[in-house]
C-alpha cells in the first residue's frame, strides 16, 4: 500500500514539474476593461487613489507575505520600478493580508521603494477578482486594464518589461 502511495506521489511530482517546465510564459490574459477605481492607505500613511494616476502606466501587484513566488518576484519588481518610474510608470504593491505586520516583516527582509498599499479587507482584491498569489494587472495611461498575470514563475518579469515598454510608448 505504501509503495503504491509513493508511486502516485512521484507521478504527481513529475506531472507538476512537466507543467512548470512548459509554462515559461505567464500566459497573460489580454483585457480591455476599465480598471476598477480604488483608494487604499499606503505604508507611508497616505491614501493612494488609482484614478489620480491617470496618464501613467500602472502595474498593480497583489501579494502576500506567505506567498513564496511573491517573495521571489519582489526584488525583480523593484528593478522594474527603478528602471521605468521616470518614464511615466508606477508600480503599486497591494498587500492582501488582514494583518499588515506580516507585510512589514517581509519588507524589512526585502526592501522596496515602490508604494505598498494595504487591502486589509480584501475589497480591492475582490474588485480585481484575485484568485492567485501573486496577481499582476497592467493598466494603460487611459485607465484601461490591458494585461492580467496570475501567479509567478521565473521569467515572467521579462514579459512584464515588454508590456511596460509597450504601454509607455503608447
Amino acid at each position: 500500500m505504501m509503495g503504491m502511495f509513493r508511486n502516485v506521489l512521484k507521478n504527481m511530482a513529475v506531472l507538476l514539474a512537466a507543467g512548470m517546465l512548459f509554462s515559461t510564459s505567464s500566459q497573460a490574459e489580454v483585457i480591455g476593461e476599465p480598471a476598477p477605481d480604488f483608494t487604499l492607505k499606503s505604508r507611508s500613511g497616505e491614501n493612494v487613489k488609482l484614478s489620480e494616476l491617470r496618464g501613467e502606466v500602472v502595474m498593480i501587484n497583489f501579494w502576500a507575505s506567505w506567498c513564496a513566488p511573491c517573495r521571489q518576484e519582489m526584488p525583480l519588481l523593484e528593478d522594474i520600478h527603478k528602471k521605468y518610474s521616470e518614464l511615466g510608470f508606477v508600480l503599486l504593491g497591494v498587500n492582501v493580508e488582514e494583518d499588515s505586520s506580516k507585510a512589514a516583516e517581509l519588507l524589512r527582509e526585502i526592501p522596496v521603494s515602490f508604494p505598498i498599499l494595504y487591502d486589509n479587507t480584501n475589497a480591492v482584491s475582490k474588485l480585481y477578482k484575485v484568485v492567485a498569489m501573486p496577481t499582476t494587472v497592467m493598466v494603460d495611461r487611459n485607465g484601461t486594464m490591458r494585461y492580467l498575470h496570475r501567479g509567478y514563475l521565473p521569467g515572467y518579469e521579462e514579459e512584464y518589461i515588454k508590456q511596460v515598454k509597450e504601454l509607455i510608448r503608447e
